[in-house]
């Protein structure tokens, strides 16, 4: 295909579709290509996502019991320590995602976003558009129904009222955010969106929308709690902490829950990984070996990967989209780092670092190669939706979205 073929197609192709963000910061985003997988490894990444979250969901029963002093080293910020302890539904979280690096014939989670995924719209509605226009099966089909439905109970579970307020926020400039909430908010037909700036809190008594009517639920896909706790207005009241109280109170509900927030800490897999390496009780001997399967060696220094002249990966506790991660070689020498360091406050941890597959695909700049990582959704613990991102060694906010098929099966 020329590139003048390719962009052609990929325009009249995405610009059918509503409330899409193809492009992003001036930049191709969603790929006009496809990459094909089998059905047997699509059973295969939803048997490993669902075992890899099986660990990651354990570790919440666990962390709500340590001391404080624990979860502050940890990297917790203190003002979360009793939000964070909360279970306010049966599942830590309802929309997590794993990342996903294919080695060894198997995959490796490098971690888990837990508490303010997304990726969701590409995967769970536009990749099965994209299928049908490349005539293959689509990996994800009947997962979009399925995310209604947890959307949709993870809200009334929140709740004992019968006919509760329900909102849906997003910074409204930020389209992916304000598309992605939007595309959620259609599971409920009795809710409304209201743009994070025009929510007004009274401490100790309630969020309210822009019409002045208290809030029940507040469904916050895009808005990190570690974001939400530096919150302040103008006259410098914490309203992110007074959001957090109110929670604490239950004069709110909000989601994903507090335990999404607990899981998100990066530093959960160091503890995971050094509970294995003592073969912890904690864990079975069965979790044990999806452990040694699925999982990297993760620690909270470079000391061992230094020992053994292992390459390694620093990345902060809380943080997103490659944002302040670096690439360490088996000598402790930076070879690779984000350009953004916006999360370099909190907690390092280190982790093994392996590379990343790559994999070719047509682009508005040509046939490219790129690194691949995997996105697997779970919908409370359930292995959902599936796709790729391509790009750097660091998959960043600036790497592609390239759609996932199944070749259809042969008629005779």
């Amino acid at each position: 295909m020329t590139e003048q073929m390719y962009h052609t197609k990929r325009q009249q192709f995405y610009e059918k579709i509503e409330g899409f963000w193809a492009d992003l910061y001036g930049e191709e985003y969603a790929l006009y290509d496809m990459a094909l997988l089998t059905e047997a490894e699509v059973a295969h990444i939803r048997l490993v996502s669902e075992r890899i979250g099986a660990i990651f969901f354990k570790m919440g029963s666990l962390l709500r019991k340590v001391t404080d002093e624990t979860l502050l080293d940890m990297g917790f910020p203190k003002e979360t320590l009793s939000f964070i302890r909360l279970k306010t539904l049966p599942f830590e979280s309802v929309i997590s995602r794993l990342d996903l690096i294919p080695y060894g014939g198997s995959y490796k989670c490098i971690e888990i976003n837990a508490d303010t995924p997304t990726f969701i719209k590409e995967l769970f509605s536009i990749n099965g558009m994209i299928c049908n226009e490349f005539d293959v099966e689509n990996p994800n089909e009947g997962m979009e129904p399925l995310l209604r439905k947890a959307v949709h109970d993870s809200v009334y579970g929140s709740t004992n009222k019968h006919s509760p307020h329900i909102v849906f926020t997003a910074h409204e400039d930020h389209i992916e955010d304000y598309e992605t909430v939007l595309y959620l908010q259609q599971s409920i037909q009795s809710s409304k969106f209201t743009p994070l700036h025009q929510l007004h809190i009274q401490k100790d008594v309630g969020l309210f929308d822009e019409e002045g009517k208290k809030i029940d639920i507040l469904y916050r896909q895009t808005f990190p709690i570690e974001n939400l706790i530096l919150d302040e207005d103008h006259a410098g009241n914490p309203i992110g902490l007074w959001l957090l109280e109110l929670v604490e109170q239950k004069k709110l509900a909000i989601i994903n829950p507090p335990s999404a927030f607990l899981l998100q800490n990066k530093v959960v897999q160091a503890v995971i990984w050094g509970l294995h390496e003592k073969q912890h009780p904690f864990f079975t001997e069965q979790e044990h070996r999806w452990i040694d399967d699925y999982f990297l060696p993760t620690y909270l220094e470079a000391d061992v990967f230094l020992q053994k002249g292992m390459p390694y990966v620093k990345k902060p506790a809380f943080g997103r989209e490659g944002d302040t991660v670096e690439i360490f070689s088996k000598d402790g020498r930076l070879m690779h780092a984000d350009h953004q360091r916006s999360y370099s406050a909190y907690t390092p941890v280190y982790q093994q670092y392996i590379e990343h597959p790559t994999i070719s695909f047509n682009s508005e700049k040509g046939t490219q190669a790129g690194n691949v990582l995997l996105g697997s959704f779970l919908l409370n613990g359930k292995a959902a939706s599936i796709g790729y991102r391509v790009g750097e060694r660091i998959t960043n906010n600036l790497s592609y979205y390239l759609p996932v098929g199944v070749n259809r099966s042969p008629v005779f």
